[in-house]
């Protein structure tokens, strides 16, 4: 049934960097009052943003006569005496240069529409069942472009079925072709965009594309051929902006152009793990959710204890994928690893919060990171991986090799996805279908201990049940100052501390360090050099803190040598887990 509310959008004018926007609202209402907002976060990104900010221009009319429109509280409008209208016309402006995988950006190459960024939605005067239904979408373009979205429709004119596929469903048109190919009986849809126009490189792209098939399959041989049978990727290419974010069969992701030219392999491995991992969350998060999550409520936080499973469950699995469908070889596996390792590590609050601490308190502390964060607060993507990996060793290590957390996170898919008896899950349903799947009947106690207790997972040891071992990267000699540090013109600034700083308590961040021992010092190596004979010798550190000079003294240490680096062959576990299911 339609809603009788239709959205367009003209993108013609790519120069003026705004979107001309308008919703065309027929009656009935049931009130003389008419309210719109703007939700105010995206599933997948916890954090509250405020799209109205990039508004201007805001304007109506009520049977094609001018009316009053009235901003409201922090994300809306109001127009009053409408109670007898036939039709109310809502039209704004939107700037729309905010380069990133979640908001809108237009130029004259290229439009990326995100709709949480765009429509305003009646929350007042109409019936609310009229939300779900089906809501027309029109697209005004240049000529030539063509657009990537998932909803069904022409080129120019589409239609969403209920809030939560309008919502979600994104677009981008540019001029470049739009490249779609077969993954068993699926259609896969690739829409590619350069933000500086440079031509995209055909081996490169050549490359992914086997990639995404390689990993598709993979994904299809753990879940089964989804009900959906298309699906869209879109791919901006930046100097250095990197992110991703799911939408209903769909994804946005954005990566440093040098991803698809020859010898980059770090941003290669970075860009298939990537699109597996935003893949995945079409049936981690998209379909499975949290039951608090089955019906968004879009203008306030909901808090959800379980984003170190919808997030760290699917950084785990999304590159175990990579590395079974052979996009990776298993030494990009193990070179990912070590760079995870690293960063677990370096800086790790687990001692001060958990995961599921950490997890609830996503809104305030994840995308509002400061210098000093990472000492009491974790990632829940990073160690939600960690502690996923040890669960996943165990398991497998009770069932002789034969189940692992995929079969878990298969098991809560088919089991409580949207259009099951059940839908949605608790912690209470990831408990218990671990305990169920063979060999994990004693495992619920060590689940509820890696996520809810504050303590570091056990890494080193689930390694060794696989036949591997963790060593340090590169044996490092010298003293260790333990500090991030960023090369300046001819400066040295603090950027945060390493885990078990000897400076922790001595120099702040944002110091810039000037000199040690009194020898002058301009780059990262320099400090280095300076102090690589004075482990456990006091050392003067001459800084500049608010621009005036302190000389402060420090003890350095021996390197500590973190073990990041996977070694050994692995035994049969490891071979069992990283083989392919197709």
């Amino acid at each position: 049934m339609n809603s009788g509310i239709s959205y367009h959008v003209d993108a013609t004018n790519g120069a003026s960097r705004r979107l001309s926007v308008k919703i065309e609202i027929d009656g009935p209402f049931n009130e003389n009052i008419l309210e719109l907002r703007f939700p105010r976060w995206v599933p997948g990104s916890y954090f509250i943003r405020e799209p109205i900010q990039h508004m201007s221009n805001l304007e109506a009319t009520c049977d094609n006569k001018e009316i009053q429109i009235k901003r409201i509280d922090v994300d809306g409008a109001r127009i009053t005496g409408i109670s007898n209208a036939s039709k109310i016309v809502i039209t704004y402006k939107l700037l729309a240069a905010e380069m990133t995988c979640r908001a809108n950006h237009l130029d004259e190459t290229h439009v990326h529409i995100m709709p949480p960024y765009t429509w305003m939605m009646p929350t007042r005067g109409i019936e609310k069942s009229r939300l779900e239904q089906t809501h027309k979408v029109t697209l005004e373009t240049p000529k030539g472009w063509q657009t990537a979205t998932q909803l069904a429709g022409k080129e120019g004119e589409w239609f969403a079925e209920g809030r939560d596929e309008f919502l979600d469903a994104i677009m981008e048109s540019n001029a470049n072709p739009m490249i779609s190919f077969d993954v068993m009986g699926t259609t896969q849809y690739l829409k590619l965009w350069d933000s500086g126009g440079l031509p995209i490189p055909k081996k490169g792209l050549d490359r992914f594309i086997e990639a995404m098939k390689l990993v598709i399959e993979e994904h299809f041989a753990l879940f089964g051929v989804p009900e959906w049978k298309d699906y869209w990727t879109v791919l901006h290419l930046t100097e250095s902006g990197r992110g991703g974010l799911e939408h209903l069969r769909s994804q946005t992701s954005m990566m440093p152009r040098k991803c698809l030219q020859e010898g980059n392999e770090e941003q290669w491995r970075d860009l298939v793990s990537l699109f597996s991992h935003e893949f995945l969350h079409q049936w981690n998060v998209k379909q499975l959710r949290p039951k608090n999550f089955l019906d968004y409520e879009l203008q306030k936080e909901v808090h959800s204890d379980l984003l170190w499973w919808f997030e760290g469950l699917t950084s785990w699995l999304g590159d175990i994928l990579c590395l079974r469908s052979g996009a990776w070889s298993e030494e990009d596996w193990r070179k990912d690893w070590n760079r995870k390792m690293k960063r677990h590590t370096d800086r790790n609050g687990m001692h001060n919060e958990s995961l599921q601490e950490s997890s609830h308190d996503a809104w305030i502390h994840l995308y509002r990171p400061n210098s000093y964060s990472r000492e009491v607060q974790i990632s829940y993507y990073l160690e939600g991986e960690m502690a996923i990996f040890c669960l996943d060793v165990e398991l497998r290590k009770r069932s002789k090799g034969k189940h692992g957390m995929d079969d878990v996170m298969a098991t809560l898919y088919h089991n409580h996805r949207l259009n099951s008896e059940n839908p949605g899950i608790t912690h209470a349903d990831i408990k218990k279908a671990l305990v169920n799947t063979p060999g994990g009947r004693r495992l619920g106690a060590m689940l509820d201990s890696l996520v809810g207790e504050r303590k570091i997972p056990d890494v080193i040891s689930a390694m060794k049940v696989l036949g591997l071992e963790m060593v340090p990267d590169k044996k490092e000699k010298g003293a260790w100052v333990g500090l991030n540090l960023s090369n300046n013109a001819n400066c040295v600034k603090v950027r945060t501390h390493l885990t078990g700083s000897p400076c922790r308590e001595m120099i702040h961040t944002g110091d810039e360090i000037i000199a040690i021992d009194g020898l002058r010092v301009k780059s990262v190596s320099d400090i280095s050099a300076a102090v690589y004979g004075n482990a456990n010798v006091e050392t003067t550190f001459t800084i500049a803190r608010e621009g005036v000079l302190h000389d402060v003294k420090i003890t350095p240490v021996p390197n500590p040598n973190h073990l990041t680096k996977v070694e050994g062959k692995g035994n049969k576990l490891w071979h069992a887990l990283k083989a392919t299911m197709r």
